[in-house]
């Protein structure tokens, strides 16, 4: 399903696309296309691209070619989302150690839409972290590489 969503492939394009997107939230799924558990979250986001259509703009980003965001944003685990709103880095707390990305896939497509929701209204509100609204059970647990350095 990735083929359904379009795609950023240089660190240029990257930069566009967060200057660029406004009133929306910006979606950046880092990862590979080749990837299972990529092409499982692919199918997810091409499923509610539209619905989310006024709320939000869903780009796939390829970690082998954009290696400047690779690192900027830790993507040691694939695939990982980051949420940007008018240029500006979104957090969730997930209840986990890193607020920065959620790494790992949706396990459904009514938990990616509550999320982008609550990124949306909290966004709107001006917040830049928010309390994400999907089951804790939900979500992948992971211990982080360089958690202490």
């Amino acid at each position: 399903m990735s083929f359904l969503l379009p795609k950023l492939t240089c660190k240029r394009e990257v930069d566009q696309a967060i200057k660029s997107v406004a009133e929306k939230v910006l979606v950046l799924r880092f990862g590979r296309d080749n990837d299972a558990v990529c092409l499982q979250l692919d199918d997810i986001l091409a499923k509610t691209a539209h619905d989310l259509s006024k709320m939000a703009v869903i780009y796939l980003v390829d970690v082998n070619k954009v290696p400047v965001y690779t690192q900027y944003f830790d993507i040691s685990y694939i695939p990982s989302t980051v949420f940007f709103f008018n240029g500006q880095h979104m957090k969730v707390d997930y209840g986990s150690p890193d607020h920065t990305k959620f790494v790992g896939t949706f396990k459904t497509k009514q938990d990616f839409i509550d999320l982008i929701e609550v990124i949306y209204r909290g966004a709107m509100r001006g917040k830049l972290i928010v309390r994400s609204p999907i089951d804790p059970n939900n979500i992948p647990k992971y211990d982080l590489l360089y958690q202490g350095i």
